[in-house]
């Protein structure tokens, strides 16, 4: 991470959180549940339950045993996922009726929560690419209890039209996951650079295709979960070389930081200021780079 010193500030607290566990947070499903319920039949059961001060519907669980055992887990009333992961689809702001395309969705927690922000109304397409992740995502899709969901398999970089016009895109892409070194000690050194530099090229297809997807208007957000700049800051610019789009402000209600204009010698521009870098310890969870364009007429 010893490369990262210089663009995140308060690093020594960020090298000290991440030898902190992490801890467990869930979302709670709106379509099956309220936070209150939750937090009770869990405090029943032994766990310390408190609610995030910025985002009511997130609570963060401690507990002898794994919440992922009770059954209020299995009947589908809450998601296990990290604080910072539920952000990206906060900055998406997805709406009942609308046609929203999820790019990489498995295992589905960015899925079932832009379905559930939905009312279950409209359309979500959740497109993954091998079997094996499409199981995981449609097990997810029944017990949250989504129903305005449809899945489909395709390598995202060459998705076809189908017909569709999409008010909005979510591109979570693969990644070298930095973010999450909390839970993967292997990465608290950083990621292969070989890796990252690899990873990135896959990243530049999947956002443009996604803003090649979009209606004219219509919304991308990408997002990562790591800190390279050659996986974030340089995949935006990249793809609005390619298709005229725009950077839009992210309004997050806690700390985070700012996109980066420049790395290494390479310029960005000033508009990549609004991208967001949520890092663990802004929120005592994992890291997460965020941009939202919109696709230029």
């Amino acid at each position: 991470m010893e490369r990262y010193r210089e663009i995140i500030s308060e690093f020594d607290a960020f090298l000290e959180t991440l030898e902190r566990p992490q801890p467990v947070t869930i979302r709670v499903n709106r379509l099956k549940a309220k936070p209150e319920q939750v937090a009770e039949r869990l405090k029943q059961q032994g766990f310390d339950v408190k609610p995030l001060d910025w985002n009511e519907w997130i609570l963060q669980v401690e507990g002898k045993d794994s919440v992922a055992k009770t059954l209020e887990h299995w009947l589908g009333w809450f998601y296990i996922q990290e604080a910072s992961a539920a952000t990206a689809v906060m900055a998406l702001d997805p709406k009942p009726n609308e046609i929203i395309l999820d790019m990489c969705a498995s295992p589905g927690g960015k899925t079932t929560q832009m379905a559930e922000l939905m009312e279950n109304k409209g359309l979500v397409v959740a497109n993954d690419t091998t079997p094996k992740r499409l199981r995981a995502l449609l097990a997810n899709l029944s017990r949250i209890g989504i129903v305005n969901t449809i899945v489909t398999q395709w390598d995202g970089r060459n998705y076809p039209e189908l017909g569709l016009t999409f008010d909005k895109v979510l591109v979570d892409v693969p990644c070298s996951a930095e973010g999450r070194a909390r839970e993967n000690p292997e990465l608290r050194q950083g990621a292969n650079i070989n890796f990252i530099r690899s990873i990135s090229g896959t990243q530049k297809g999947l956002l443009r295709r996604a803003l090649e997807l979009v209606k004219p208007d219509g919304i991308v957000v990408y997002s990562t979960c790591t800190f390279a700049p050659e996986e974030n800051e340089a995949v935006v610019a990249y793809a609005m070389q390619k298709v005229p789009s725009e950077l839009l402000p992210i309004d997050l209600p806690f700390p985070h930081s700012l996109g980066l204009t420049e790395w290494q010698g390479r310029e960005f521009g000033a508009e990549m200021k609004r991208c967001v870098r949520i890092y663990p310890h802004h929120l005592d969870s994992g890291g997460m780079f965020i941009a939202k364009l919109r696709r230029l007429p």
